[in-house]
């Protein structure tokens, strides 16, 4: 027999030969071809899901962000109001016993007043800086000009406190400045 003769089917097969090893080839291209399919689907998946858990978590930390600040939001107001009332206590006589009753409760308050601020400074809220500084449309409000021999646009008067929260205007000041002749 020669050499051609000698060799099986299956021989043949594994040669690409006859029809049969075509049909095992082509059978396992479609398979590696699914696989790879699949395995992408599965990679397109997993990216997705990754995605998806960072949006989640973005979203959370702005939910926390968002009612932070509407609960600061809320609470300036009544810190203002508060160290406007506290600035206004009466000057006290050491010696007079009752004046220093009166003290001691203005010192508590003044504590009270110290607790606000520190939470304040916990969020990282801080106060525009206004009086003796120049108006700056950006952090301060004019609610009004006065004459005055100070430079024009330098801020005379703080009516209403302004904030930044994390270098961020949270609340623009309302102010009084001079102006020019």
């Amino acid at each position: 027999m020669s050499e051609e003769k000698k060799l099986t089917e299956d021989d043949k097969s594994a040669q690409g030969g006859p029809t049969f090893g075509r049909k095992k080839n082509k059978r396992i291209e479609e398979l590696e071809k699914q696989i790879e399919e699949y395995k992408s689907g599965w990679q397109r998946a997993q990216a997705d899901y990754k995605n998806l858990q960072t949006e989640i978590e973005n979203k959370r930390s702005e939910w926390v962000k968002m009612s932070e600040l509407q609960v600061l939001e809320d609470f300036i107001p009544v810190y203002d109001n508060f160290k406007k009332a506290f600035s206004h206590h009466p000057e006290l006589d050491s010696e007079n016993e009752k004046d220093k009753k009166v003290k001691n409760w203005v010192d508590g308050i003044g504590y009270i007043m110290k607790q606000f601020s520190d939470v304040l400074k916990r969020f990282e809220i801080e106060e525009i800086k206004t009086v003796g500084e120049m108006f700056n449309p950006e952090f301060h409000e004019a609610a009004g000009e006065e004459d005055s021999e100070e430079l024009e646009g330098k801020i005379l008067r703080e009516i209403d406190v302004g904030y930044t929260m994390k270098g961020k205007i949270f609340k623009v000041a309302k102010v009084i400045i001079a102006k020019g002749h």
